[in-house]
């Protein structure tokens, strides 16, 4: 394991504990920056982490499943021995609190030793969440573990799910990935119902979201988990405090070099001409999808900035048709990773075809950027289903991949009677998150706050 402190001046000191991959890392940083940014100590606990994972050179996200099980398994004993040599030093004050990821809660056994407050880091959504914490029901009912994949139909996946509270229309595709299994034992359903269990000891929730967007959700949570904070978008609240020149501001943790170009490259480009494509970072396609996406694109006509990570194609190169090339050279842009938070908010961009990841939804959400869903797995589906269903800012295309539909959703997001509409709520989706960070006032700046001074520092409403 390794740590790194900034300021030993303050008595207040909090260890952060993310999960090792990009979509946890990023967030999670943000939030201790806001913490340091409050004078208090900060400790950010890296990924290298003894996972029991072999070692690999590999420039690609491990693998998600033994990630889990290993983490799980493997971390506790080496937590508490770095918390122990952080106590044991003279130059920075004790710890007093532990903010770990969600997927991190053996962080909870090292908390409740050392008597100290600990705080969840729900990286996902509230209705991601709200999901995962009826995963039980759906083994009680009888809906998991499937027989077999033949009962993976269409009729089963559109059974109507309507005991969950504050989630309407439901339907058992839009419940997060992991439900859909046929082994009772299959790690990522263990996992899961093991870490919400576990949830219900921690002393506060803290969620990546904001009350507009979410709010009967959260209500809904409430009852389960008590106090459940949302602070987000934690991107813009961070950028209202933290200044990008300075040390703190600086301080990244992209796990791949982002290719800034594509940022001058936009910056030719007239208002909502481009559709920005981007899987995130652990998302992977078949080399068959990876063309129909390629030549979807190519048909559609449009402007693009497409990010092909290098592991995108399970198990092979990422190559894209010869004759997307030479049909899109003079419209697009291709990168390997780049600043995507930039991205979404350039006046360039007109569309998101995106994995419903959650940064990335908050992030377009935040650019007032509609949004093309190709969820892949875990609460992706869940995320899908809102963000097209409830907010009004996207467009789903099937799992099956046809560069004929994506052709057509691109040209109906751009230029169609519906993609005007759904940037028209994007946008006042904007206006909203900006509303929630923007000053004191906002829901999110409250509870921030709230969560320093309660939870954090411990102090009483008398004080």
């Amino acid at each position: 394991m390794e740590s790194h402190a900034f300021d030993s001046r303050q008595k207040a000191h909090v260890a952060f504990v993310p999960y090792p991959a990009q979509g946890h890392i990023n967030p999670m940083l943000k939030l201790a920056k806001l913490l340091h940014a409050k004078g208090i100590q900060v400790t950010f606990v890296n990924t290298t982490i003894p996972d029991g994972l072999p070692e690999t050179d590999v420039e690609a996200t491990q693998d998600i499943t033994a990630l889990c099980e290993s983490t799980m398994k493997n971390c506790l004993a080496p937590f508490e021995e770095l918390l122990w040599r952080i106590n044991a030093r003279d130059d920075v004050p004790p710890l007093s609190c532990i903010i770990s990821d969600d997927c991190m809660s053996f962080t909870l056994d090292a908390a409740e030793k050392l008597c100290i407050p600990h705080v969840l880091f729900w990286s996902t959504s509230a209705c991601g969440l709200m999901a995962y914490l009826h995963f039980y029901h759906f083994i009680e009912k009888g809906l998991c573990p499937v027989k077999d994949e033949s009962f993976l139909t269409k009729e089963y996946l559109d059974t109507a799910i309507d005991w969950i509270p504050s989630m309407k229309n439901l339907k058992l595709k839009d419940v997060p990935s992991f439900i859909r299994t046929t082994d009772r034992d299959d790690i990522m359903l263990k996992f899961t119902l093991h870490e919400v269990e576990r949830a219900k000891r921690t002393s506060a929730i803290i969620l990546n979201t904001f009350d507009d967007l979410e709010h009967d959700v959260i209500r809904s949570i409430q009852p389960i988990f008590s106090p459940v904070y949302s602070i987000g978008p934690l991107h813009l609240l961070a950028n209202r405090v933290i200044e990008d020149s300075g040390e703190v501001g600086r301080m990244g943790s992209n796990l791949w070099k982002e290719e800034i170009e594509c940022l001058a490259w936009l910056d030719t480009k007239a208002p909502d001409s481009v559709v920005y494509v981007n899987f995130g970072s652990i998302t992977v396609t078949s080399a068959k999808q990876l063309a129909e996406f390629a030549l979807g694109l190519a048909g559609s006509g449009k402007e693009f900035l497409w990010v092909i990570r290098p592991d995108l194609v399970a198990g092979e190169a990422a190559v894209v048709p010869p004759e997307f090339l030479v049909e899109t050279r003079d419209r697009g842009m291709m990168a390997s990773w780049c600043p995507q938070e930039k991205v979404l908010s350039h006046p360039a961009v007109g569309g998101f075809l995106t994995h419903c990841g959650w940064n990335s939804m908050l992030e377009s959400l935040c650019g007032g950027v509609p949004m093309i869903c190709w969820p892949f797995f875990a609460e992706q589906p869940t995320n899908c289903k809102f963000c097209c269903d409830e907010w009004g800012v996207g467009m789903e295309i099937s799992e099956n991949v046809k560069r004929e539909e994506i052709e057509t959703v691109i040209k109906e997001l751009m230029d169609g009677e519906n993609g005007r509409k759904v940037r028209e709520k994007a946008r006042e989706w904007r206006r909203l998150a900006e509303k929630a960070t923007e000053n004191k006032y906002g829901s999110s700046v409250i509870n921030f706050e709230t969560v320093v001074s309660k939870v954090v520092l411990r102090q009483r409403s008398e004080d």
